[in-house]
């Protein structure tokens, strides 16, 4: 029987993480902006160039790869550790991201709002892999030689 991996459901969240990134974030009227600058009607971008919204995916793609790590053995330890301070980071990075450009009239789309609820459950579910990976490495035999 398989034990369950909880490192496949970090990098799911950051899956998930990532596509919100390609939802609204912010929304006023008919207008709605991406995290990662993509425009829908009147509502002008937050700012040009690279920004919160393009680091947040990218630390989505490394919360992937940490988590994935986690749950094959690789480095679990250092990758479970490493997926706790990336998910702790893209959370605040979204909170970030709420008090630079969320203001009135401009209000947070379903984007944001999935994203933060989605990084909050990757906090947690790192939590868990990093206390998994740690007593696994507890249990394991060591070699006399």
């Amino acid at each position: 029987m398989s034990r369950l991996r909880p490192g496949w459901l970090v990098a799911l969240c950051g899956a998930i993480i990532s596509v919100s990134a390609w939802l609204p974030w912010l929304t006023e009227g008919s207008g709605r902006v991406t995290a990662i600058g993509g425009i829908v009607g009147d509502l002008p971008a937050p700012a040009p160039g690279f920004g919160v919204g393009q680091l947040i995916v990218l630390l989505a793609s490394v919360l992937i790869v940490a988590g994935a790590m986690s749950a094959q053995g690789l480095s679990a330890r250092l990758a479970s550790s490493a997926a706790l301070a990336v998910s702790v980071l893209l959370l605040v990075l979204a909170v970030w991201y709420y008090r630079l450009y969320v203001y009135a009239p401009v209000s947070a789309g379903y984007g944001w709002y999935l994203g933060v609820a989605v990084a909050g459950v990757a906090v947690l579910l790192s939590v868990w892999t990093m206390v998994a990976a740690w007593a696994t490495a507890q249990r394991a035999p060591t070699r006399v030689q």
